[in-house]
């Protein structure tokens, strides 16, 4: 995602876009996976972990981004692709690799509608489905 194009996502969604930000919504938008915070933190060395952190908070109050729980006790972030809170589109599985302990986007398989009884409201869908993934299976890992 280019400089400009990140710095305009951010002002739609109400969220000044300073250096910091901008510096974080790239790598999340450059990922090809949802990223914990440690990795994040790992790609962003000029960023101090609690700016990332309330940048990501900001962020998932302004659904820019939507938080997977990773099958492994940890969270995991990624850009929505919808960035509007009443569509349904990143209600989508998510893959957990037993061995390499990724976190894989499945965005083609839709999360299932769930009915709940009455007096519950449903904000969210997290599904996330475990197994190994097809380059640890391939390494007979």
């Amino acid at each position: 995602m280019e400089l400009q194009e990140c710095e305009q996502l951010l002002i739609r969604h109400g969220v000044k876009p300073t250096a910091n930000r901008v510096v974080i919504l790239r790598t999340l938008a450059a990922g090809s996976r949802p990223m914990s915070m440690r990795e994040l933190e790992m790609e962003i060395f000029s960023i101090d972990k609690s700016n990332i952190f309330r940048a990501l908070a900001l962020f998932r109050a302004r659904h820019l981004v939507h938080v997977i729980e990773d099958g492994d006790g940890g969270t995991r972030y990624e850009l929505c692709y919808s960035h509007d809170e009443d569509n349904d589109e990143d209600e989508h599985m998510h893959f957990f690799c037993e061995r390499c302990h990724r976190t894989y986007c499945l965005p083609d398989l839709h999360a299932p509608e769930v009915s709940l009884p009455e007096g519950y409201r449903l904000h969210s869908v997290n599904c996330l489905v475990k197994g190994v993934c097809p380059t640890c299976g391939r390494k007979g890992r």
